[in-house]
């Protein structure tokens, strides 16, 4: 009798223990979002799209037709090459290359990687990008989701939980190895 009783308690005690575990069992909940549709959809989006296709459109303009210059006085140059004495046409070489890279420095200025235009894309679509970054990761929090990827262009991890975030583990391990490797 004393053993049954002994079984019970050990099987209760392991049903306590198990049912414990059983929350670290379940499986990630996963989800995607489309950000292109989301986006599509948001209308600030598409104001500040066509805001940054007018400026664009704008400033290429503007850069061809100084391009279109240099082209023109590069022509007449080569029109007259021949009749001009060495010293003018060395001063008329460089202000053509004076031209073009003004013409150069002003492409940079708009499209370059921190231009112009860059700037007021960041300007205009960062904060609504935020609040579509903000939305997923409060949706994915109440619904209890642990990864959400966005289906648009190439797979994105938008939001994992930190609870899975193995980055400090990883920085170990590769510190371990590191140490491995130089101690032989």
């Amino acid at each position: 009798m004393k053993s049954l009783k002994i079984s019970g308690i050990a099987m209760t005690v392991f049903a306590i223990s198990f049912l414990a575990f059983i929350p670290q069992l379940k499986a990630q909940k996963q989800a995607f979002v489309d950000t292109q549709y989301i986006l599509s959809n948001i209308p600030e989006y598409g104001d500040a799209q066509d805001i940054l296709n007018s400026l664009s459109e704008k400033w290429q303009k503007e850069i061809t037709d100084k391009h279109a210059q240099v082209q023109a006085m590069y022509k007449a140059y080569q029109a007259e090459e021949v009749l001009l004495p060495s010293d003018v046409k060395k001063k008329r070489r460089d202000a053509i290359m004076q031209k073009d890279q003004e013409v150069q420095a002003l492409q940079k200025k708009y499209f370059g990687p921190k231009g112009e235009l860059f700037k007021k894309r960041e300007e205009l679509i960062k904060p609504i990008q935020e609040k579509v970054y903000n939305a997923i990761e409060t949706v994915a929090t109440n619904e209890h989701i642990d990864f959400v990827f966005d289906k648009a262009g190439s797979p994105t991890l938008l939001y994992g939980n930190p609870k899975f975030d193995i980055s400090d583990e990883v920085l170990n391990e590769v510190g371990n190895v590191l140490q491995t490797n130089t101690q032989q």
